[in-house]
């Protein structure tokens, strides 16, 4: 294809947000928003975040690099501006790259931004401390409180949220104002629909009168039987806490909250059309990794089924087919080249991923992509690697997973260990293996980890800090 025209962006970023919860999706959920950017771009289908927790896929989508290259293994690993990030990079080309919202890096560092608005960082620069025990495993506190505060309302990250899209907003318009001739990224990086599980009672009423049955529609798979997952499960055992009634509740609250970030979206992009630079802003909306939401008995995230692994991907504008769905598969590393090409700028040479505008274009049947998990619940490391129909999850020291995710999208059938498909699981381990050491990557995890636990008065001394179950939003 031609190079694309330079043009500005407006990455959106959502927290938590399950794939195919979008009504361009065939969900039941309500995104007109969302769905009217699907149909003037490009969606695609197998989209992944680089690890399914919050500090790790961060700093991974950050640097445009894979998390065993960073050395942000987990939530009490921040990302502290080295590697240099995509920001910095195109800064330095001449782009003003802004940014509105969720970080959730160290805080106080060089991170490339012109602007770093109403930004959340973990605690205290440190994060969560307690999930770097792995191995052994302490009591986990708060589980209840998902299905306890599960429902409508008001949360500090609804009003954080609502503050991120009204400080964006400004910042577009006076952008516009300014008559700067430089490209600009705008990052707008919302919090919702990540748990407490509470939506604006509007939002949340959208889903009332809908049964159990509907809201759980592929979600209703049992749990897998593997020594890893076994053990995730009774440690993150929020399952345990929901009834039916329950159930129904936090599948209404978090379906309100997806709704309610589409809300937000229309605004920034009802702003782009009043300033007049909608036709020359390209949009890209993804999620820093998904949601269980149930599913095989777990919530949250933490595990490489596409329900946490996979993210939702729209991209919009200029050079962009419309209306067109693209099965490649693709990742958070791609947003690096993407926004370094669609504003015209050189690429940096150890960035891992490929410019979404390009592969738009077409279905690439070649193309692997790559995760990992070393946190919370996992005594060993944890790999994914996806390509065309085949997804091989690879667990040091125990047996893998295989999928077929065209004859079995809800990952039910898991041939990790059928012998028919032993070429297969050669063929992606050697894949995986090209990307990374599985065994070194979770040992220097294991390691690296052992020596924050040091420097932080050891296991003694971390078990009697604070509990965090999500990072609180900035006042």
């Amino acid at each position: 294809m031609p190079e694309p025209r330079p043009q500005n962006l407006l990455f959106i970023l959502s927290d938590e947000h399950h794939p195919r919860v979008l009504g361009s999706a065939g969900h039941l959920v309500r995104t007109p928003n969302l769905d009217a950017l699907a149909a003037r771009g490009t969606r695609f289908t197998s989209a992944y975040c680089n690890s399914p927790i919050c500090v790790p896929s961060r700093a991974s989508l950050a640097t445009g690099r894979y998390v065993h290259q960073v050395g942000c293994w987990d939530n009490a690993n921040p990302y502290t501006g080295t590697p240099e990030s995509w920001h910095a990079a195109l800064g330095r080309q001449g782009v003003d790259v802004g940014l509105v919202g969720k970080l959730h890096y160290r805080g106080g560092d060089d991170y490339g931004f012109s602007d770093e608005l109403l930004a959340l960082h973990v605690v205290d620069g440190k994060g969560d401390l307690k999930a770097l025990f792995r191995e052994e495993l302490p009591p986990k506190a708060g589980n209840a409180d998902m299905a306890r505060m599960a429902g409508r309302g008001s949360s500090s990250y609804s009003e954080y949220d609502t503050r991120i899209a009204a400080r964006a907003s400004e910042w577009l318009r006076a952008r516009a104002a300014s008559g700067d001739a430089r490209p600009f990224v705008l990052c707008v990086h919302f919090v919702m629909p990540h748990f407490p599980l509470i939506a604006p009672e509007e939002c949340y009423d959208l889903y009332e009168a809908i049964p159990l049955d509907d809201l759980r529609a592929g979600l209703e798979a049992p749990p897998a039987d593997h020594p890893t997952l076994n053990r995730m499960r009774g440690f993150m055992d929020y399952d345990r806490y929901f009834d039916d009634a329950r159930r129904a509740t936090a599948l209404r609250a978090y379906f309100g909250m997806v709704s309610r970030i589409d809300q937000l979206v229309g605004d920034l992009l009802h702003v782009l059309e009043e300033t007049g630079q909608a036709g020359a802003t390209r949009v890209l909306y993804s999620s820093d990794h998904g949601d269980n939401l149930g599913n095989r008995g777990m919530w949250g995230k933490s595990v490489m089924y596409d329900d946490a692994c996979g993210v939702p991907m729209i991209l919009a504008g200029a050079d962009v087919p419309e209306g067109a769905v693209v099965d490649t598969p693709v990742s958070l590393v791609d947003v690096a080249p993407t926004a370094a090409q669609g504003t015209g700028c050189a690429a940096e040479g150890h960035w891992v991923g490929r410019s979404l505008i390009e592969l738009a274009q077409g279905v690439d049947t070649n193309r692997a992509v790559f995760a990992e998990y070393h946190a919370a619940g996992a005594e060993t490391g944890m790999f994914m690697l996806r390509k065309g129909k085949w997804k091989l999850v690879y667990y040091v020291g125990q047996r893998a997973q295989l999928f077929d995710l065209e004859a079995d999208p809800g990952e039910r059938a898991d041939m990790g260990a059928d012998p028919a498909h032993a070429e297969v699981r050669v063929m992606l381990e050697a894949e995986l293996r090209a990307i990374c050491d599985p065994e070194e990557v979770s040992a220097r995890a294991f390691a690296d980890q052992a020596q924050v636990i040091a420097a932080n008065g050891g296991r003694e001394g971390i078990q009697g800090s604070a509990d965090i179950p999500f990072t609180p939003a900035p006042v």
